[in-house]
């Protein structure tokens, strides 16, 4: 299971790209690097993380030599609220601005057609970069991310992976008191690209285990029936427009788990943390074939018909 890299203190600038209609990560992921200005947060819009934030310990903000530097929106105005709230020194006019005065490169929007076309230049110019969830559903850019995965200048995951309310099962022992598993479920709001890929992160990682096969059942939400290569079934269900849930229950032969996933500063805090570990040291925080195999379960998903036969997922 993936771990949290140690970071060391030498120097690092973040570069934040963004941003995507509904998602707020900008937001929540440069306040968690640089603290954030209270008034100023209270007025761009994302009363959720505002409050989240102000739940949280001053002592839990900033990463070891780390800061949010410079910052890109495809609204000017929204881009300087970010500065104002995050605390974010410049604003540039177009993303290819950050090049030579940043260390690595946030693109924190989930739009997966942009990825590609915002990422390359900086990876092409070595610059380290994470790439909010779903990395590509589009095949072609897929095999053009490939390469910088490998070699460790690319990292793409959906928070929940390191979600921490599945800590107590990261322990071998406690997973293994619930006895052989049957079934894990699963179930999120929103659609399954978008939302799907937080389940299918969180479950890989705790079970170190990968799809093997899906099938879309029948129904009014997008219902996925997947077989894991440790012969574990996953049902995951993306439920669309309905209130907050990212809930998974593992049943084993010796009893239940439930588990509600909310502490969204936390999952960041630790995403934040692996990729500045990745950037430092240049091994991936996550295994590449991890990554590709969520992101293929994804365009299964996809391609999928309601009560459709099963498909099997490329490796």
């Amino acid at each position: 299971m993936d771990g949290v890299v140690a970071i060391e203190t030498a120097s690092k600038r973040l570069g934040v790209i963004g941003y995507s209609d509904g998602n707020g990560h900008p937001f929540s992921f440069s306040a968690i690097v640089n603290g954030y200005d209270d008034r100023a947060f209270s007025q761009v819009g994302w009363p959720v993380i505002h409050d989240y934030l102000g739940r949280r310990n001053a002592s839990e903000f900033g990463l070891p030599g780390v800061s949010v530097t410079h910052a890109w929106m495809p609204d000017p105005k929204m881009a300087r609220a970010l500065a104002a709230a995050c605390r974010i020194p410049h604003v540039v006019t177009s993303p290819g601005d950050m090049l030579g005065s940043v260390d690595a490169v946030l693109i924190l929007r989930d739009d997966a057609e942009s990825h590609w076309p915002m990422a390359h230049s900086f990876l092409e110019s070595g610059v380290s970069v994470f790439v909010d969830k779903p990395l590509a559903i589009d095949q072609d850019h897929l095999e053009k991310f490939s390469p910088y995965l490998h070699n460790g200048q690319l990292m793409s995951c959906a928070a929940l992976r390191f979600a921490v309310e599945l800590d107590p099962l990261r322990d071998p022992a406690t997973l293994a008191a619930l006895g052989p598993l049957h079934l894990v479920e699963c179930s999120v709001l929103n659609d399954w690209p978008r939302y799907g890929i937080h389940m299918l992160e969180a479950v890989q990682n705790l079970l170190a285990a990968n799809p093997v096969s899906l099938q879309r059942l029948a129904g009014p939400a997008e219902h996925m029936a997947i077989q894991l290569d440790t012969g574990v079934l996953l049902l995951l269900s993306a439920l669309g427009e309905v209130p907050k849930v990212f809930e998974i229950t593992l049943r084993g032969r010796h009893g239940t788990q439930r588990f509600h996933l909310h502490d969204n500063f936390s999952a960041f805090r630790r995403v934040l943390q692996a990729f500045v570990g990745q950037a430092r040291t240049g091994v991936p925080a996550i295994r590449p074939s991890d990554t590709l195999a969520v992101l293929n379960t994804i365009k299964a998903g996809l391609a999928a018909k309601p009560g459709g036969p099963a498909i099997t997922i490329s490796r």
